[in-house]
């Protein structure tokens, strides 16, 4: 049987949820709770030291507490922290980033901490989008999976999303409702550029692709999208109307990068170029320095780092983001090399000396390629990160080994939630 029990809530914890404890004195963590919360809530995980538990009902508020942006909140699994103020978002960002920097790497890390980097639009900014589907007695839901579950949430409009995405949530319902391939379609991208120009992925699970294709090419002509079709992996692609690329901006004066589906570019386009202004901030390369740029993309760091280092080398195990990254440098009438390749692997058999190694790895961060940085010996370090655990549990091993910290610091991608992007420089100590 589930324990429902009262808490009053006295801080958040990295993660998003607030924490309190309960009348035997063990910790409790409650998703949607903030503290000055008195709460009502359910057990819904057990362990030794812990539980964590469903809001059931708030007794008293928070004096903190706002009204959400989104009527779609707490109901919805995207947003965790509209109940807040922007302003009171980016304390706690700042206090929790700070929190488990000195508690895995010493309180002498705070010295080194900047601030965060916080967003001028915290609403609209959310360039690219999953969205589930759910096709029942001829109505067709698009929308987020309700927290921890499979349910689809009917999203009409959602505060986050670029305004170019939300014009098309209604057409798309309206395009699939009662159709014959509404149960066929699990699940919709959405994607825009810095242009506005706006790309549909839509994921079919049918037998017979060509059919659907021509189905979807005779009714999707006034919507403003171009629009593709996704049966099986992300490579087998077919596209019904326009093109492919999208393009995004970044450094100034202003480089264009384009990106295809499957690719990879961040969601809140204005901070990343607040992102890639602090990366060539802190790497400071000169014209006489070697670069390489682990988990590359489609050169979103390298182009920009190749506009001012002698030589730079990019590494990324998807080819068709290599592709795109080798097609943007000509474009921009950039030298830069690209190689299809494991990060860890490529750096594992490098030979020669390197001034700065960026790195800007998946949400598993990058273990592997530790211990052939402590081979390679790079003079400097600029680890980016969406995952702030899985940084702190890379730059032990480097900061113990032959590397200080000179800087750590979060930019604020995610307004509305609790996550951050993490930025740490290193330089190699004189004497290893």
């Amino acid at each position: 049987m589930q324990m429902v029990e009262s808490v009053e809530i006295t801080t958040l914890v990295h993660g998003g949820s607030g924490l309190g404890h309960g009348e035997d004195g063990k910790a409790v963590f409650v998703a949607g709770a903030i503290p000055g919360d008195h709460v009502r809530c359910r057990t819904v995980q057990e362990k030794k030291r812990y539980r964590k538990a469903d809001l059931v009902e708030l007794l008293t508020s928070s004096p903190q507490r706002i009204v959400p942006a989104c009527s779609h909140f707490g109901d919805c699994g995207g947003c965790d922290w509209q109940m807040l103020s922007y302003s009171d978002q980016c304390d706690w960002k700042q206090r929790l980033f700070e929190q488990s920097c000195a508690h895995q790497l010493g309180e002498e890390v705070i010295e080194r901490m900047v601030a965060l980097r916080v967003a001028d639009e915290p609403f609209g900014y959310r360039s690219r989008v999953q969205m589930k589907c759910h096709a029942a007695h001829g109505a067709f839901a698009l929308g987020f999976y309700r927290r921890g579950t499979h349910y689809v949430v009917q999203v009409d409009h959602c505060p986050i999303l670029a305004p170019s995405l939300n014009a098309l949530l209604g057409p798309l319902r309206q395009l699939f409702a009662g159709s014959d391939y509404a149960d066929q379609v699990p699940q919709i991208d959405l994607a825009t550029g810095d242009d506005r120009a706006v790309r549909l992925v839509i994921h079919y699970r049918g037998d017979v692709t060509d059919r659907f294709c021509g189905w979807l090419g005779r009714r999707v002509s006034g919507l403003k999208a171009a629009v593709l079709v996704q049966s099986g992996r992300k490579q087998q692609l077919r596209c019904v109307q326009g093109g492919e690329l999208l393009t995004i901006q970044v450094d100034d004066p202003p480089l264009a990068l384009h990106y295809g589906p499957g690719g990879f570019a961040q969601i809140n386009l204005a901070q990343n170029r607040e992102l890639v202004r602090r990366v060539l901030d802190w790497a400071a390369v000169t014209e006489q320095e070697k670069v390489l740029d682990l988990y590359c993309g489609m050169g979103n760091f390298s182009l920009p780092l190749a506009r001012r280092a002698a030589r730079v080398i990019g590494v990324e195990d998807y080819a068709p983001s290599i592709a795109q990254a080798r097609d943007n440098a000509r474009q921009a009438g950039l030298t830069a090399e690209f190689h299809v390749q494991p990060a860890a692997d490529f750096l594992a058999g490098w030979r020669e000396p390197l001034d700065l190694v960026v790195l800007d790895p998946p949400r598993t961060g990058a273990w592997e390629a530790v211990g052939p940085l402590l081979e390679a010996l790079p003079q400097r370090i600029v680890y980016v990160s969406c995952d702030q655990q899985t940084l702190l549990r890379d730059l032990k091993p480097l900061l113990g080994r032959a590397y200080q910290l000179e800087r750590i610091g979060a930019v604020d991608l995610f307004p509305q939630t609790h996550h951050t992007e993490a930025v740490a420089l290193l330089r190699r100590r004189s004497v290893v």
